[in-house]
């Protein structure tokens, strides 16, 4: 696949279910109402997200927890990064809890407050999409990607490179490959690195 074939494919496939899931948080009655389905990792149906389908329901109600206790920071974050910090801050130390669903949290969250990534941010599978291109940072902006990837917003472009990453690696080193890693389930994106 080439870039412009994998930007495609990505939002045929895979754009409205994720932003589908974004205007889920968006909806939610309260700050307190998102924060609780965000940190329980809880999708509109109840059921668990499968990024963190491994994370004990107790660990995840101590992440609730914390980050109920900084409702009122969460409330005056002007920005996804200061979202991104007080999650990480808060629960980024808690066994179990990893950068992806410090990132996940954060990014459902900010959906309710309307505060959305202006970079993109790494772990898991993303990084290893991102080492295709040289970046070995945390987080980087999206517009040092290939030109086909301007098409995508931030955290679409965090979707991407983790579902790609595979496609990624073969452009770079000349083998083709079809995406691994990420299935759909119940019609929502889940990356499984």
């Amino acid at each position: 696949m080439t870039h412009d074939e994998i930007v495609n494919d990505y939002i045929l496939r895979y754009r409205e279910a994720a932003r589908q899931e974004m205007r889920d948080f968006e909806s939610e009655s309260s700050l307190s109402a998102a924060i609780r389905r965000a940190a329980l990792c809880e999708l509109r149906n109840g059921k668990r997200h499968l990024h963190q389908r491994r994370i004990p329901r107790r660990v995840l109600e101590q992440v609730e927890m914390r980050l109920q206790r900084i409702e009122p920071r969460l409330a005056k974050a002007t920005d996804f990064a200061a979202i991104h910090r007080s999650v990480d801050q808060e629960v980024g130390g808690l066994k179990g809890i990893g950068a992806l669903t410090v990132y996940d949290i954060s990014h459902r969250i900010g959906a309710y407050l309307g505060k959305l990534p202006k970079r993109v941010y790494l772990h898991a599978g993303t990084r290893i999409g991102a080492q295709v291109f040289g970046i070995e940072s945390d987080s980087f902006e999206p517009g040092i990607l290939p030109k086909p990837f301007a098409q995508l917003t931030p955290a679409e472009v965090e979707d991407c490179l983790c579902i790609y990453k595979d496609d990624l690696k073969g452009i770079s080193s000349g083998r083709g490959h079809r995406h691994s890693g990420c299935v759909i389930a119940s019609r929502q994106l889940r990356c499984s690195m």
